[in-house]
């Protein structure tokens, strides 16, 4: 699932460690997110979602 997490996250200049920390997940978890490697639940995405103020469409894209 193509997401854009990491574009969100530099342009609001959080580390991922800051990120993880405001979603309540690991850095490792950011990381994992933004690379691809793992699909976040339903519940995280709407966290995410949420915390940038956007819909989850506009965040993540099942392509």
């Amino acid at each position: 699932m193509r997401n854009d997490v990491r574009e969100r996250r530099e342009a609001a200049g959080l580390s991922q460690a800051a990120l993880g920390a405001a979603l309540g997940v690991s850095r490792q978890t950011v990381n994992s997110l933004e690379t691809g490697r793992y699909d976040p639940s339903l519940p995280l995405a709407f966290t995410i979602a949420r915390y940038f103020g956007a819909p989850i469409e506009e965040i993540f894209d099942a392509e």
